[in-house]
C-alpha cells in the first residue's frame, strides 16, 4: 500500500516541496527513511511510532519504507513527523487517500501525539503559494505567522487527533487569520526603545546618525570609553524608517528559519537590532554551522549591526563582512551545498582610538606610543573601512557641560526627516532595480544622480587628495552628498553638501596617526 503526501522542507530561507512516500510492503518487520534524511529526520521515526501508539493507532507489523522525494537532495529538520504519520495512517487504512494527499503538511509530533512548532512555516507557506498548493497545515502556534501570505488556507492543529478529525471529516480545522502588521507605517510611527533625548551633545555624532539612517549608510564611531558610542548606536532603530509589508515579511522569513521567532509573534514589526560580543565566530557572524543557519549579519538584515570595540572581533571574521556590505546578501558555501542569505542592513561599529582608549584627549591620559596606536588601527582592514561611509570621532563631554547641556531632538523628530528623505530616493529609484536608497546606487546612478558643479569637482578632487582616498572611498563619499541633499530637499548637489561628506571621511584619515 503507498501514500503520498505533500510536505516541504527549508534550504537558506526559502523553501522546497517533498514528496513524502509511504510504503507498507511485505517482508521482515522494519521501518526506514530513505532521501538523504539527517539528523532529527532520521530520529522521527521513533516519534512518529510513538505518537500513533499513545493516540490508539497501532501499525500492523510491515517493512515499512519513507522516501522523502527529490532523494538528491539533503532534509534536515523535524517538520516530517506529521506527514509521515498521516502516510502511515493513509497505507493502513485509518485515514482516507483523497483527503489527506490534498493539502500540504508540516508539523514536529512530541511522544504523546502533540503538535509542536517548526523552523520556516512562512517560508514553507509561501512556497505553497508557488506552487497552487490550496491548503497548508501546520502546527497551531506556526499557524498566525504562516496565514500572513495570501492566497493559501493555512490551518492551525494542536495534535495529530485534530489533524485526524479534519482529513476524516469529522471536526474541520479553522481557517488561521494573518497576524496583524501593527507596525507604525506614518513619519510618527518607530521603533520604540532609547531615545535620542537622553544624549547630551554629541551633535556631529547626532548629525552622522540621522544621514546614514536616511541614505541607509554604514557608520563608524571612534572615540573614547563613556564618550556615548554604544548609547548613540543603540539608539539608531528608533529613527530608522518603520519596516514595509514586504521587508517584515522577509525579516519574520529569517528569523523564522533562525528558530528565534519567538511564539508569540507571529511577523517581526521592528526593525532588528543585533550586537553579537567580539569573540563571534565567522558562522555565527555570517551564518553556517550543521545544519547551516542564518549569521548575525542576516538576522540584521533590514535593521541594525552593532559592531562594539570593533578592533576586539576576530581579523578573518570582519573580512567576511565585505560580501554583505558590499552586496546586501551573503553566500554560505560547503562542500555538499551552497545557501544564500539575505543581509541588506546598517553598520553601526564603534571603537577606540588606541589601546588604552585615551588617544588624542586633552588631558594626557594615553598611555600608548605611536607605534602601538598604528598597530591597533590597522587590525580593521582598508578594504573594510573604504565600506564604511561615515568615520566620525566621538569625543567625551567634559562633566560640567554634560550636566547643563540642555538635550537635543528626539528620535521621532529626527526620523521625520529620515523619512522624508527615504521617500525622495524611493520615488528617485522606482525604475531601477533592487535599488531603494543612496547607499544601494550603481556607479550609472551615481553618474546620474551625484552630478557636481565644477567647484564640486574642484573640492571633490582635493579632498580625496588630502584625505587619500580610494576610487571605493570616492564613490561613497558622491552617495552621502546625494544623501545631505535629500536631507537638505535639494534635487542637486551643492558644494556645502559635499564638504559635509568629505568631513565625516576625516575621522579615517587621522586615526592611528
Amino acid at each position: 500500500m503507498l501514500a503520498q503526501i505533500t510536505s516541504a522542507a527549508i534550504r537558506g530561507i526559502d523553501s522546497f516541496l517533498v514528496r513524502v512516500e509511504v510504503n507498507l510492503g511485505g517482508g521482515l518487520p522494519s521501518f526506514s527513511v530513505v532521501g538523504l534524511p539527517q539528523g532529527a529526520v532520521r530520529e522521527g521515526r521513533d516519534r512518529v511510532w510513538a505518537a500513533l501508539g499513545n493516540v490508539g493507532i497501532q501499525i500492523p507489523p510491515r517493512k515499512i519504507t519513507v522516501n522523502l522525494a527529490p532523494a538528491d537532495v539533503k532534509k534536515e529538520g523535524s517538520a516530517f513527523d506529521l506527514p509521515i504519520a498521516v502516510g502511515l495512517l493513509v497505507g493502513t487504512g485509518h485515514l482516507p487517500r483523497e483527503r489527506a494527499e490534498g493539502p500540504a503538511l508540516v508539523g514536529e509530533l512530541g511522544l504523546d501525539g502533540t503538535l509542536r512548532p517548526i523552523r520556516g512555516a512562512l517560508a514553507v507557506a509561501e512556497r505553497c503559494r508557488r506552487e497552487r498548493i490550496a491548503e497548508l497545515i501546520v502546527p497551531r502556534v506556526n499557524a498566525r505567522e504562516a496565514a500572513v501570505v495570501e492566497g493559501v488556507r493555512v490551518r492551525g492543529a494542536g495534535s495529530l487527533e485534530e489533524v485526524m478529525r479534519h482529513l476524516r471529516g469529522a471536526r474541520v480545522l479553522p481557517v488561521a487569520a494573518p497576524a496583524p502588521l501593527d507596525s507604525p507605517s506614518g513619519e510618527e510611527g518607530g521603533e520604540e526603545g532609547p531615545d535620542l533625548l537622553d544624549v547630551r551633545g554629541q551633535e556631529v555624532a547626532r548629525r552622522a546618525m540621522e544621514v546614514a539612517a536616511a541614505g541607509g549608510h554604514n557608520l563608524l564611531m571612534i572615540g573614547p570609553p563613556g564618550a556615548g558610542k554604544t548609547m548613540l548606536a543603540r539608539r539608531m532603530p528608533g529613527i530608522l524608517p518603520p519596516l514595509e509589508f514586504e521587508e517584515a515579511l522577509q525579516v519574520t522569513t529569517v528569523h523564522s528559519v533562525a528558530g528565534i521567532l519567538p511564539p508569540a509573534v507571529s511577523v517581526v514589526t521592528r526593525r532588528p537590532f543585533r550586537a553579537p560580543h567580539h569573540t563571534i565566530s565567522t558562522a555565527g557572524l555570517v551564518g553556517g554551522g550543521r545544519p547551516i543557519r542564518p549569521g548575525e549579519v542576516s538576522l540584521a538584515h533590514h535593521g541594525v549591526l552593532f559592531l562594539d570595540e570593533l578592533p576586539e572581533f576576530h581579523r578573518n571574521v570582519l573580512e567576511v563582512l565585505r560580501q554583505p556590505l558590499e552586496e546586501g546578501h551573503i553566500t554560505v558555501s560547503r562542500v555538499t551545498e551552497t545557501v544564500r542569505y539575505p543581509a541588506r542592513l546598517t553598520l553601526v561599529a564603534a571603537m577606540n582610538p588606541c589601546p588604552c582608549g585615551y588617544h588624542d584627549e586633552p588631558e594626557g591620559r594615553c598611555t600608548c606610543d605611536p607605534a602601538r596606536v598604528r598597530r591597533y588601527a590597522s587590525r580593521i582592514s582598508g578594504p573594510l573601512k573604504d565600506r564604511i561611509d561615515l568615520h566620525v570621532h566621538v569625543p567625551a563631554v567634559p562633566l560640567e557641560r554634560l550636566r547643563s547641556w540642555k538635550s537635543g531632538e528626539s528620535s521621532g523628530e529626527v526620523r521625520k526627516r529620515v523619512v522624508r528623505a527615504r521617500r525622495v530616493q524611493g520615488a528617485r529609484y522606482r525604475s531601477e532595480q533592487g535599488t531603494c536608497s543612496n547607499a544601494e546606487l550603481s556607479q550609472s546612478g551615481i553618474d546620474e544622480w551625484c552630478a557636481l558643479c565644477s567647484s564640486g569637482e574642484k573640492l571633490l578632487r582635493t579632498g580625496a587628495v588630502r584625505l587619500r582616498l580610494s576610487a571605493r572611498a570616492v564613490t561613497r563619499v558622491l552617495k552621502l552628498a546625494r544623501t545631505i541633499a535629500d536631507l537638505d530637499d535639494r534635487e542637486r548637489i551643492r558644494p556645502d553638501h559635499l564638504a559635509e561628506a568629505l568631513h565625516f571621511r576625516s575621522a579615517e584619515a587621522g586615526a592611528g596617526t
